[in-house]
């Protein structure tokens, strides 16, 4: 098994525009603009925040997914991933692209989808987030606004698994509603030795300690 101490990166500061007022018609045309996965647009009710991911951004998301993807293939389990498609409700006013979702428990919902639109269709069942650096727009409200059930979230030091309640709000659980037997701490551990030793390790890993499982 391979052992890997708790990274203690230095994160270079965040590239971000934060516009307000922006209508809903400005909001659409900028998504066809700039919508070319490369930028991430949120927007809550007016407020736009224009942001262009990080190396190390799109590392943490890279290694997650690589690994969730492994596991559900280990596992027999049914995982669609749909990246950083744009997920908006424009009775919502809302809109968000997730660094990374999945359906699962939906998964058979979407496959062929070209287009959601989630006054009908399911919203992902499990989205990526990483937030080094604090968003100006709270995201997890825009979440919960959507209806989706879980979120898991990187601010730096661990990736932590957080679902939504009646309420609305979300709560740290240790145990996934979409991979109910996956250990968000073997997760993290094996996050630790993506980023220092490589994605390729870091599934190698997961491989290894689900075959003595």
């Amino acid at each position: 098994m391979t052992v890997v101490t708790a990274p203690q990166f230095k994160f270079a500061p965040l590239r971000r525009v934060l516009l307000d007022p922006v209508s809903w018609e400005t909001y659409q045309s900028l998504l066809g603009d700039l919508g070319d996965g490369h930028t991430r647009l949120t927007f809550d009710r007016g407020r736009l925040e224009i942001m262009s991911p990080l190396p190390i951004h799109e590392n943490v998301k890279s290694v997650v997914a690589r690994l969730l993807e492994a596991y559900a293939d280990h596992a027999g389990i049914q995982a669609e991933s749909f990246g950083s498609t744009t997920f908006q409700r424009e009775d919502l006013e809302k809109g968000l692209e997730p660094d990374e979702c999945y359906y699962v428990q939906h998964a058979a919902d979407v496959i062929g989808k070209e287009r959601f639109d989630l006054t009908i269709d399911p919203p992902p069942d499990l989205a990526i987030e990483i937030d080094i650096h604090p968003p100006d727009i709270a995201r997890q409200p825009i979440y919960a606004a959507l209806g989706v059930p879980e979120v898991w979230r990187f601010d730096g030091r661990e990736l932590v698994c957080l679902q939504r309640r009646v309420t609305g709000i979300y709560v740290a659980c240790e145990r996934s509603l979409a991979f109910p037997d996956l250990e968000m701490k073997m997760v993290n551990e094996l996050l630790i030795v993506g980023l220092k030793l490589g994605q390729s390790k870091a599934v190698a890993e997961l491989k290894a300690r689900l075959t003595k499982c």
